[in-house]
């Protein structure tokens, strides 16, 4: 007997899959700004004693964007909510 067809979630509408891609969008650009302020403030810049050189000093942004994406899916700042309502608004 073949059940795997009942498993399935059923197809997303035209609707639901634009709002997964507005609030994707909105989140995406909460990370962005999250990491351009941890930047601006010094974090994950590294101290002068380790002095990892040129390359810590290039993967650290990395570092940064990641962490900015974390905050962002344990709840962010708001930010994102309020830019996927006024994307919302305007479609």
């Amino acid at each position: 007997m073949d059940v795997s067809g009942s498993l399935s979630p059923a197809p997303k509408t035209r609707d639901q899959v634009r709002t997964d891609q507005l609030r994707d969008a909105s989140q995406k650009l909460e990370a962005g700004f999250l990491a351009e302020m941890l930047k601006a403030s010094g974090f994950g810049k590294t101290p002068d004693a380790f002095g990892g050189g040129t390359g810590e000093d290039q993967f650290t942004s990395f570092l940064v964007q990641a962490q900015a994406e974390k905050l962002v899916e344990a709840g962010g700042i708001g930010l994102a909510e309020h830019i996927f309502q006024a994307l919302v608004e305007k479609e």
